[in-house]
C-alpha cells in the first residue's frame, strides 16, 4: 500500500469481534516510520473467516486504501485473495476460536488454550479442559478440507490436493492418538455457530463428570 513518503508497506487484514455487538469489522493494518496503523474497514458478514478475509481486502480495495500486489512466482496460490486466505488462516486466535472462547467464557468455564494435551506428543488443541481431559480443534475450512466451503485451488491442484489430504490424514491421527490416552476429541469446523459448539462441549464436560 502506497505510504505519503511515496514508499510501499504491505498491508495485512485482520478481524476483531464486538464483545458488545457480535459483529465482526475487518481491519487494515500496516508499518508506517516504525509504528504500526490500523484503519477499520467495516462489518463483515461472511459465512467463515476465509471469507471474511476476502471481503476485508475487498473494501481496502475499494476504499483505494491498496494496490494490488504481484504474486510471486514460488507462489502456490491462485489469485490475491486465496493467499491472503492461505496466510490468514495461519496460527492461533483466529476469530472463530475467539468466538467459541467468549462463549465458553461466559458460560462460566475456564480452560486452557493453544497447549499439547499429551505433552509428549507434538499435537495442540485450540481449546483444553485438562481435569477432564477435553481436547477441543477448531479447524479452518481451507486447510482442513470442508466439504461445504473448501474450495480447491487452481494452481498447484495436484499439490494442495496431497495437501489437504495429508491435514485430514493427521486429524484422524490425532484424534486416536489422544483417544488411546483416554481423552474426548471434539472437532468444529469455523464456520459452526459457536453457541452450538459450546453445548457440544458442556454435554461432554457433564458426561465426564458422571463418568469421573
Amino acid at each position: 500500500m502506497p505510504l505519503e513518503t511515496g514508499q510501499m508497506a504491505l498491508g495485512t487484514v485482520s478481524l476483531r469481534l464486538s464483545t458488545k455487538t457480535g459483529a465482526i469489522r475487518a481491519h487494515l493494518r500496516w508499518r508506517d516510520s516504525g509504528r504500526t496503523v490500523s484503519r477499520s474497514l467495516g462489518v463483515v458478514e461472511r459465512p467463515n473467516r476465509s471469507a471474511n478475509l476476502a471481503e476485508g481486502w475487498a473494501k481496502a480495495r475499494s476504499l483505494g486504501l491498496v494496490q494490488d500486489e504481484v504474486l510471486p512466482s514460488e507462489s502456490w496460490a491462485s489469485s490475491r485473495e486465496a493467499r491472503a486466505s492461505m496466510r490468514g488462516n495461519r496460527g492461533r486466535d483466529t476469530n472463530p476460536e475467539l468466538q467459541l472462547r467468549s462463549e465458553l467464557h461466559g458460560r462460566g468455564f475456564r480452560y486452557r488454550v493453544s497447549v499439547r494435551p499429551l505433552p509428549g506428543l507434538r499435537r495442540t488443541a485450540d481449546i483444553v479442559f485438562t481435569k477432564e481431559r477435553l481436547a477441543i480443534f477448531v479447524d479452518g475450512c481451507f486447510w482442513h478440507g470442508c466439504e461445504k466451503h473448501h474450495r480447491p485451488a487452481k494452481k498447484n491442484s495436484e499439490f494442495w490436493q496431497k495437501k489437504i489430504a495429508d491435514n485430514k490424514r493427521r486429524d484422524s491421527e490425532t484424534n486416536q492418538l489422544l483417544s488411546n490416552q483416554g481423552w474426548t476429541v471434539i472437532r468444529c469446523w469455523e464456520h459452526e455457530d459457536p453457541k452450538e459448539v459450546a453445548s457440544r462441549i458442556v454435554t461432554a464436560l457433564r458426561r465426564s463428570e458422571v463418568s469421573s
